[in-house]
């Protein structure tokens, strides 16, 4: 495989990471904004789509993992460490989120008993 070749391989691997973790936030935030107003099976139907994100760039992702492991050293370079700064941060935003909902769930069910009183 020439350079260039490797450079695309890896520039393609940059933008499916990068892609997919931005997709991920994208459903993650939708979901948290749809838990502020009580929605919340519509909620997680947008965390169920952050999953399949997250699952995508993390595919790629071992792929890379996989064939280092086989030999194949790939070149890191700023855009790859972006890519994987991107999916960490949706992930530890995806698990965040997920943390809010269920006080926006406490949240609701308190106001309810308030509002019965």
């Amino acid at each position: 495989m020439s350079n260039e070749e490797i450079l695309d391989e890896l520039e393609m691997v940059v933008f499916g990471i990068v892609g997919h973790a931005g997709e991920a936030k994208g459903y993650a935030y939708k979901a948290l904004a749809l838990s502020e107003d009580g929605n919340f099976a519509e909620a997680e139907e947008m965390l169920k789509k952050c999953e399949e994100a997250v699952l995508k760039a993390h595919h790629i992702q071992t792929d890379l993992i996989q064939k280092e492991a086989g030999g194949n050293i790939m070149t890191i370079t700023m855009l790859f460490v972006h890519a994987q700064d991107h999916l960490m941060t949706a992930l530890s935003e995806r698990e965040l989120i997920k943390k809010m909902i269920k006080q926006n769930v406490r949240i609701l069910e308190l106001e309810k008993k308030l509002i019965l009183k």
